[in-house]
This record gives structure tokens, C-alpha cells and sequence, in this order.
């Protein structure tokens, strides 16, 4: 009943940018913490960048200055503005939410679906 839906994956060259949105749907009471996850070939998945619900950041050392992660709560959604991409950015993305959900009410760690994100040299 509830689940992240993420959009803004595809092809870009070396140096450009790209905005990724996850969305949560269904019967959500609120958002903690929501965050962005990689997993590229041959690699274990890490931890790109995470925000809090009163919007502190955190992120992965090798995309500081150049990725931007950011949260509408109203919408329910949290973004990522990839800028600068290099190669090695290549991989499948992951946003991650601790949902508060209803009914139990309870908390939630939900994954979206993953979108791909390659960048050419």
C-alpha cells in the first residue's frame, strides 16, 4: 500500500547533470529520514546522501560539492541534483524512506524500484 516511485535516470555525458525525484504514495503518516543509494557493477551498494526530516544533509565523501539532495514534505518526495557527473557515477540509484505508516501504525524502511544512471565519457 505504500511504496517509493523514483524517475530521472537515463544517459548523460561526462560533466553534465541530472535530478532524480522518489515519491512515496499511499496512507503515510510522515517521513524520517530519506536518502539516495548506488550500486554500480562489481560494487557494494553505498550511501550517496541522506536528509533528515528537518532537512540535515549528509553525503558520501566522493559526491560532495557535486550532488545536492533535497525533500518537499508536502510531497512526500526527496530529490537528488546530480551535477558534474563523471563517469564513475554510473550505477543504479535507490531512494530509501523510513515511512510512519498506518494501519498498525508503525515504521517502514521502503526502497524504490532503482533507476539507472550511466554517464559517458
Amino acid at each position: 500500500q505504500v511504496q517509493l516511485v523514483e524517475s530521472g535516470g537515463g544517459l548523460v555525458q561526462a560533466g553534465g547533470s541530472l535530478r532524480l525525484s522518489c515519491a512515496a504514495s499511499g496512507s503515510i503518516v510522515s517521513i524520517n529520514d530519506m536518502g539516495w543509494y548506488r550500486q554500480a557493477p562489481g560494487k557494494e551498494r553505498e550511501l550517496v546522501a541522506s536528509i533528515s526530516r528537518g532537512g540535515m544533509t549528509n553525503y558520501a565523501d566522493s559526491v560532495k560539492g557535486r550532488f545536492t539532495i533535497s525533500r518537499d514534505n508536502a510531497k512526500n518526495t526527496v530529490y537528488l541534483q546530480m551535477n558534474s557527473l563523471k563517469s564513475e557515477d554510473t550505477a543504479v540509484y535507490y531512494c530509501n524512506a523510513a515511512v510512519v505508516v498506518r494501519f498498525p501504525y508503525r515504521n517502514l524502511k521502503l526502497w524504490g524500484q532503482g533507476t539507472l544512471v550511466t554517464v559517458s565519457s
